[in-house]
């Protein structure tokens, strides 16, 4: 079984602040991807020479109210795994919660011991649609 780190989530309340505060830091830009349909952006910023050891800057377009006092500022770390199918089995063996299923063959999320969400990334393209995966509902929150 192959994991390989992605990124840390963190939510942001004022882009252009927080990314100064980062560039301060020595942090650069390496990847932007803004969704017009959910209205957030995500913006990936990691140390120079190190593409892949990014911070995940996730801000929302309409506020994130809550934000800094509901404690939602650090959101995830994500891995990614050669076969998200067989690790999500491997863990719910175990006794952990699949809080939101790999149905789309792509992402999931479980939560550590500590109440840490992780996301999980299907390597490469997503794998097609299977049971028990496709028709499984959330569970709790992530």
């Amino acid at each position: 079984m192959t994991i390989r780190y992605l990124h840390t989530m963190v939510r942001v309340l004022d882009l252009e602040k927080s990314m100064a505060f980062y560039r301060l830091l020595g942090l650069e830009q390496t990847k932007r991807y803004d969704n017009d349909k959910g209205r957030f952006s995500l913006i990936f910023m990691a140390p120079p020479g190190q593409p892949e050891c990014p911070v995940e800057l996730t801000y929302n377009w309409d506020g994130d109210a809550g934000l800094p006092a509901d404690s939602r500022h650090f959101g995830h770390l994500a891995y990614e795994v050669d076969d998200i199918y067989a690790v999500c089995a491997h863990l719910a063996a175990n006794g952990v919660v699949i809080n939101r299923p790999p149905r789309d063959g792509h992402m999931a999320f479980v939560r550590s011991p500590d109440n840490v969400s992780i996301e999980l990334l299907q390597k490469g393209e997503s794998l097609a649609p299977a049971e028990p995966w496709a028709s499984m509902g959330n569970t709790g929150s992530w």
